[in-house]
């Protein structure tokens, strides 16, 4: 795994803006792509020139924090804590991104929302291992991207559903189960999606 030592916003674009930024996709029943099946989808970056974006809801179960800690050489030091490992999307599945609160920051981290930041160093793993870093946290290993329209196209193709996003939905331990519950906020039944349904 990759993660930087220093350096700039680790996603493309700009947390300004009316697009996406800030928000989840849940994908339909239908959606045809096996890495994006009953996924739901963090966006931290939306803009004129794509998206980027994390899945929030599935583990990888063959990696777990201390493997990549000491794998990157990093002591965990009491009262550090140990947080999960993400498939965060199919790009760069090398590479280590933290989803976390924003009661942390460097100034690399990238302020998706007021409650939400994005950091991709080294440095917020070593505050992890040793219990200074934020409140609550995920990382994930690679992103899900688009390319300049795709992710509007492929809203408007009844592949995605958008919702406002919050801490529980984000960072809630219950997996199996945030597909369901992002779907019940938006007042929907996995029952009643069709691929003729459209889209929020």
């Amino acid at each position: 795994m990759t993660m930087r030592e220093t350096g700039r916003n680790p996603s493309p674009g700009s947390s300004e803006g009316n697009y996406l930024t800030g928000q989840i996709l849940i994908a339909m029943p239908q959606m045809l792509d096996p890495r994006f099946a009953r996924s739901v989808v963090y966006i931290c970056a939306h803009t004129a020139d794509g998206a980027m974006g994390l899945v929030i809801n599935r583990q990888i179960e063959s990696v777990t924090f201390p493997d990549l800690l000491q794998q990157l050489k990093i002591d965990v030091i009491p009262p550090g804590r140990e947080i999960r490992v993400m498939f965060g999307g199919p790009v760069e599945t090398g590479r280590g991104f933290v989803l976390h609160s924003a009661d942390y920051k460097q100034e690399s981290t990238l302020l998706v929302s007021r409650s939400v930041g994005l950091t991709a160093t080294l440095e917020i793993l070593r505050d992890i291992a040793r219990g200074a870093g934020p409140r609550r946290s995920l990382l994930a290993l690679g992103y899900a991207g688009w390319g300049p329209g795709q992710l509007d196209n492929e809203i408007q193709d009844n592949g995605w559903l958008t919702a406002p996003a919050d801490e529980q939905i984000i960072f809630g331990h219950d997996l199996d189960n945030k597909w369901d519950r992002a779907l019940a906020r938006l007042g929907v039944s996995p029952s009643a999606l069709s691929g003729d349904a459209g889209h929020a």
